[in-house]
């Protein structure tokens, strides 16, 4: 599980695994309240959470929107 970075008590990751075939560009963000995924194109995109209300979800997707080519670069490197 590649930890890309952390902040704001959140930690952003992958699964080594992602299916198969492999699922497009995501991201994972956990923190002790809960997780969600949010797809990166064509738009970062909510696609599923627990434990998270949506102002925590809200300010996940700002912050990866701010962050995604160093989110993409990380799938990149690590699946190609």
């Amino acid at each position: 599980m590649p930890v890309i970075f952390k902040q704001d008590g959140f930690r952003f990751f992958f699964y080594s695994d992602e299916g198969d075939p492999r699922e497009p560009p995501h991201v994972h963000a956990r923190n002790a309240d809960g997780e969600a995924k949010f797809w990166l194109r064509p738009n970062v995109r909510h696609a599923r959470s627990r434990g998270l209300d949506f102002r925590a979800l809200r300010k996940l997707a700002i912050l990866i929107e701010a962050r995604r080519d160093e989110i993409e670069d990380a799938w990149n490197g690590h699946f190609s």
